[in-house]
């Protein structure tokens, strides 16, 4: 069944790339009508820039799939929470839903942050947690 656990699998699976390139493993897809029109990790190391994060390649690469800067009647699934700039182009982009995984526990006010959300904008959270938490606790291990 195509549902939010199922698109989040495919989101983990993009944070799994990140990994393999030595980025945060952090992944997204956006889906239109249950299909999935982009696809993004983590780019920042590669691209030595601090705005290539999941969300922001996966709202880009989604745009153009559509040909519109509107995705309203799209959902953004990451395996963690969006960040205030993620959060901010999501406003831009009248992203219709975004689904996250883990909590970022390391952001302070978590809570701001969704004073920056379009009001027509669904916000979910915890789907998937434990295995978003999961990837992301191998990674910094590793690092360690």
């Amino acid at each position: 069944m195509l549902d939010d656990n199922y698109f989040m699998r495919l989101a983990l699976l993009e944070a799994q790339k990140a990994m393999q390139a030595k980025e945060i493993p952090i992944g997204c897809v956006i889906v239109a009508n249950e299909i999935v029109i982009a696809k993004a990790h983590n780019l920042t190391e590669t691209m030595c820039d601090v705005t290539a994060h999941a969300e922001m390649q996966a709202i880009n690469a989604a745009a153009d799939s559509l040909g519109a800067k509107y995705l309203n009647d799209c959902t953004l699934y990451v395996t963690l929470e969006p960040c205030v700039m993620c959060v901010g182009a999501t406003f831009w982009a009248k992203l219709g839903k975004i689904v996250f995984g883990a909590k970022d526990v390391k952001q302070k006010n978590n809570e701001e942050k969704l004073k920056f959300l379009h009001p027509h904008t669904q916000w979910i959270g915890g789907v998937l947690e434990k295995e978003c938490q999961q990837i992301l606790q191998q990674f910094f291990e590793k690092k360690r």
